[in-house]
């Protein structure tokens, strides 16, 4: 069974807006609770990089 971790900076106390990640042998998942059903495997770069990119794109639009 895959244990997900919600993010701390999800909103709402329902978990209705926010982003779970959980691990296994092979690769990081990521998934959105809009739809988790859609996962994404990612790898530890491939996460740092995508994180980065979404503060990238966040500073840019304040």
């Amino acid at each position: 069974m895959t244990q997900w971790q919600k993010s701390t900076f999800s909103s709402g106390s329902d978990g209705a807006s926010c982003v779970e990640l959980a691990h296994t042998d092979a690769s990081l998942l990521f998934r959105e609770s809009d739809d988790p059903t859609r996962i994404l495997p990612l790898t530890p770069t491939t996460l740092v990089g995508l994180l980065h990119r979404l503060r990238e794109a966040h500073l840019g639009s304040s």
